[in-house]
């Protein structure tokens, strides 16, 4: 099973894109999902993170404010709303679900699927 991400694209500096997230088998139930990214060069780092039930929602310092994660529990769907959107965003994002430890902790994540490649010009 993957968790599959799509909606990446090429955006100016301060424009939006919206990343959607779903199971590679319909089937197939989710439960608390996140989203990280990772630049050339550099380790996945968290983005943003969502519990089952949507109501409890976690983001790193570098997006708040200016990104909104949400979901569609009853279509295993997670999105990421990405607003003010800054160079330095740029970066190939992935969906996953927790399994275990802190929502914060890559480690912690399983179903990993390709990622949508986001690219923020300036």
């Amino acid at each position: 099973v993957q968790l599959q991400a799509c909606g990446g694209g090429l955006v100016q500096a301060g424009g939006s894109l919206r990343l959607s997230c779903g199971a590679s088998r319909p089937s197939v139930s989710t439960g608390d999902m996140a989203w990280f990214r990772q630049a050339p060069g550099k380790d996945r780092e968290f983005v943003a993170a969502v519990n089952l039930g949507g109501g409890s929602k976690f983001y790193a310092d570098s997006v708040k404010g200016r990104f909104t994660i949400s979901r569609e529990t009853n279509r295993n769907t997670a999105y990421l709303q990405m607003n003010s959107l800054k160079p330095e965003d740029t970066a190939l994002y992935h969906c996953a679900e927790r399994r275990i430890g802190s929502y914060y902790d890559v480690r912690g994540y399983r179903y990993w699927g390709v990622g949508t490649q986001v690219t923020v010009s300036s």
